[in-house]
């Protein structure tokens, strides 16, 4: 959250009780549905979600409703962001790895729209729960795995044992380099949803802090909000990219099964 909710939140508190800065992170059921007993209620969280999905496919389809020569500027935006991630995808995966750009060029919008969206002030940070980092995480991870062994079989654990290593390591490196392709979708979801929330914690500290010490002495921390805030707008984008070329790499291994 940023400092307009801090300062709602001050105002409440007063100015000698600091708000929770973790507060912002709470999940809110808006309906309780809960089929065969299992907890399925529509959240803040999903929430965000589809007011995510529903930004990009709005997004999409006004800048390519008529495809000029001379584009719009929105059309320039969207045709940015297909060009940004379809290099992404040949330069790490190679032309064979452009039938999986629908998924990544929806999964980079999707990552970005959640983090940008997180920015908005009273709004909810959905990539800050470990859990929606890590569903996406094992999603990507699951299907790099099937495609894997779909294309090569079960040549595909060959990933798993490195070439012109001695026989004598072998037992000792396959462990390893089995331990390491199983925390794949751990380090994918704990770095967003790291990033995200920490930053996140940052702001509204500060917020907080510009609330208990007023006009004059809140200039600081301020000051530091104004530049943390443009941090967080370039965390946003960074996020995004590294989650999306990370599963090109992943999906480039099990393809190319490069080692």
């Amino acid at each position: 959250m940023v400092e307009a909710e801090a300062a709602a939140e001050g105002a409440h508190g007063g100015a000698t009780s600091l708000p929770n800065p973790m507060h912002q992170f709470e999940i809110k059921r808006y309906l309780d549905i809960h089929p065969f007993g299992i907890d399925a209620s529509f959240t803040n969280s999903a929430l965000f979600m589809v007011i995510a999905a529903c930004l990009i496919t709005l997004f999409t389809l006004y800048a390519t409703r008529k495809r000029e020569l001379v584009p719009s500027r929105v059309q320039s935006v969207a045709e940015i962001s297909y060009e940004f991630v379809a290099n992404m995808v040949r330069d790490n995966v190679g032309t064979s790895g452009m039938q999986y750009f629908p998924f990544i060029f929806t999964l980079f919008m999707f990552v970005l729209a959640l983090n940008l969206l997180g920015m908005m002030p009273y709004s909810f940070t959905v990539t800050s729960h470990i859990i929606v980092t890590f569903a996406l995480a094992a999603f990507v991870f699951l299907g790099v795995t099937l495609i894997g062994f779909i294309k090569h079989g079960v040549k595909f654990l060959k990933l798993f044992v490195p070439s012109g290593v001695p026989v004598v390591m072998l037992p000792l490196l396959v462990v390893i380099e089995v331990i390491s392709y199983l925390t794949r979708p751990l380090s994918l979801s704990v770095r967003l949803f790291a990033n995200m929330m920490a930053g996140h914690t940052m702001l509204k500290v500060f917020g907080a802090f510009v609330v208990a010490l007023g006009l004059l002495g809140g200039w600081a921390p301020l000051a530091f909000m104004v530049g943390f805030t443009g941090l967080e707008i370039l965390v946003a984008f960074l996020q995004a990219y590294v989650f999306a070329i990370l599963t090109c790499i992943y999906l480039n291994d099990a393809l190319h099964m490069h080692h």
